[in-house]
């Protein structure tokens, strides 16, 4: 037999008898990815989402050191809102512009080493900018979510495309702009569009090929779904029981996006993702909690079942969401996880069963509800910060106003909040806003905005709307706040240099000092910083990144906000720094 057929032969034999052997990046990498001093393989800088990191070179004494060491622009005109979080690799940067495009970058000179540009359609409808948060790695693939609700994996090397799947119809309203997941061998992610009646839900795939392995629903009524090796879809369990929590048959677009993507912690092997508003806005619509809205939901890997829920906003009438991302850490010898909301409040709960611990407010101002019920995890709701009831309104055209705060856009939105072992505190971008807000009649059109409300946002304070806070979990108290002019639109990071990295609208990227707050460095990227910061050692130095691009939802639904700081410039580019050798 011919030298070369005998081998082919072999090598089929082998690869029927044991598993492909994995290269590149591994799931042993991506575990120890928050660990890993020399690389970001994850959103979040680690499964868990703590944002810390271990290394100390850029310390509280020498950050005065840090200066740039490259910068790259996106190009073209396609600027916008830039909310990526790099990943580093194997001598590259990965990192997601606007408008779906994503770029490999030579990690020490920020020479280009590739482009892909997707193609979109001129029917997308994101509903609060062209935003992508950035991309997967596994094996030699790199995997992110497109505008027009496709997965793309691309190869490290060339870019050229190795896999593409249409996750969902975007002329219904789907898109993503998250981040994907990686966790125990399965790409997870999550879909955006909760604006347009979406049903939002979590699907696991084989990041190798795309292929779908269970599919879960996040709206009750809804059917999951788990897929053979030929894609032949078994019904995998009914989530929740129809009509419980939902009237009529508002439960078919029923909102409940996962547009910001999930966490994974190995030690409780459970996958948490926030879900999105109920559909429409206007609440009197829709009695009932409308389980699973504005929800965190902890998701078992094997058949994507739930293990268990918490709703911080039920029935939701003000889009507060419930998609900030659940931070897992460790406190008083068990594992618990932290949640800024956008309903204003900070909730700490048991990463294993869902039990509440304790719920405190991390914005200042307050008027939906005036708590959380401790025993039953419930808000105690001020029924005089819910909008009116349009049917009673003036001619059933406008229900009563309310000014309520937090606004719309919550105490905290997209941007990723950071947690150090180090101190035991959170550092939470926390904004300070309220809106007018009241409902209308609405009924769903496929592809329409699926509101049934208005709203104007208005600043509350004079001097402030930003403030970066320091959150001790335990006893609910802010060690410390720094306030900055307009909204703090950026995520953060910590590292075991005792320091913290974020990024204002304003276009500065700072390094505050982790237990007083005091402000120790500051670089202006030209246009402002809405993206989270990551930081990584290459030989014998530490590098931080930041991307820098005015842009997202503040722009475009901010009202009066948006106003008072209409001269930020948009932009696109990474910033890179090291420390200088002088």
């Amino acid at each position: 037999m011919h030298k070369k057929l005998m081998g082919v032969l072999l090598g089929a034999v082998v690869s029927s008898a044991f598993a492909v052997p994995q290269v590149g990046v591994t799931d042993a990498m991506i575990a120890n990815d928050a660990k890993a001093p020399n690389t970001v393989l994850s959103w979040g800088m680690g499964t868990e989402g703590e944002r810390y990191s271990t290394l100390t070179q850029i310390n509280t004494k020498t950050v005065s050191k840090l200066t740039p060491a490259w910068s790259f622009s996106f190009g073209g005109e396609k600027q916008r809102g830039q909310e990526s979080q790099p990943l580093i690799y194997n001598g590259k940067m990965f990192v997601t512009g606007s408008y779906s495009r994503i770029y490999a970058i030579d990690m020490k000179t920020g020479t280009k080493l590739w482009k892909y540009e997707h193609r979109l359609p001129d029917g997308i409808m994101p509903c609060c900018d062209v935003v992508n948060r950035g991309a997967a790695l596994y094996d030699n693939l790199v995997i992110f979510g497109t505008l027009d609700a496709q997965l793309i994996a691309l190869d490290q090397d060339t870019g050229k495309i190795v896999w593409k799947e249409k996750v969902a119809d975007y002329a219904a309203g789907y898109s993503m702009s998250a981040a994907p997941l990686i966790a125990k061998g399965l790409l997870l992610t999550g879909v955006s569009g909760g604006e347009f009646g979406v049903v939002g839900r979590v699907d696991a795939r084989n990041p190798r090929t795309g292929e779908l392995v269970w599919s879960r629903p996040m709206i009750e009524g809804h059917m999951g779904y788990k897929y053979d090796k030929d894609g032949k879809a078994t019904e995998n369990g009914i989530t929740g029981t129809v009509n419980k929590s939902w009237p009529g048959d508002l439960w078919k677009t029923g909102g409940g996006a996962t547009w910001l993507g999930g966490t994974y912690d190995p030690s409780t092997g459970l996958a948490y993702f926030g879900t999105g508003n109920p559909s429409p806005w206007n609440s009197h619509l829709r009695p009932g909690d409308n389980l699973y809205s504005s929800s965190t939901v902890a998701l078992d890997l094997d058949a994507g079942q739930i293990k268990w829920s918490y709703q911080t906003t039920p029935h939701d009438g003000w889009d507060y969401d419930g998609v900030n991302e659940f931070v897992t850490f460790d406190m008083d010898g068990k594992r618990y996880g932290g949640k800024a909301d956008r309903n204003g409040f900070f909730y700490v709960i048991d990463a294993k069963n869902g039990k509440l611990e304790n719920a405190f407010p991390f914005v200042k101002k307050i008027t939906w509800a005036s708590g959380i019920d401790l025993k039953t995890g419930r808000p105690n709701y001020l029924e005089t910060g819910r909008p009116g009831d349009p049917t009673k309104g003036e001619e059933g055209k406008k229900g009563t106003t309310s000014f309520v705060a937090p606004a719309f856009l919550g105490g905290k939105n997209q941007m990723p909040m950071a947690y150090s072992p180090q101190t035991k505190l959170f550092y939470v971008p926390a904004n300070e806003w309220g809106m007018d807000i009241w409902n209308e009649p609405v009924s769903y059109k496929k592809g329409s905005a699926y509101l049934g409300a208005g709203f104007t946002i208005r600043p509350i304070n004079d001097d402030y709307i930003g403030a970066l806070r320091a959150i001790n979990p335990k006893t609910g108290k802010i060690v410390w706040e720094i306030k900055n002019n307009a909204p703090l639109w950026g995520g953060v990071m910590t590292t075991a240099g005792g320091l913290v990295f974020y990024g204002t609208p304003e276009g500065f990227l700072k390094a505050v000092d982790a237990t007083t707050g005091k402000e120790l460095w500051k670089f202006q990227t030209g246009s402002g910083v809405v993206a989270p910061p990551v930081t990584w050692k290459d030989g014998d130095t530490q590098y931080v990144a930041v991307v820098s691009g005015w842009g997202g939802a503040v722009p475009l639904w901010g009202g009066e906000v948006a106003k008072k700081i209409n001269t930020i410039e948009q932009g696109g580019s990474v910033w890179v720094f090291k420390l200088s050798a002088k």
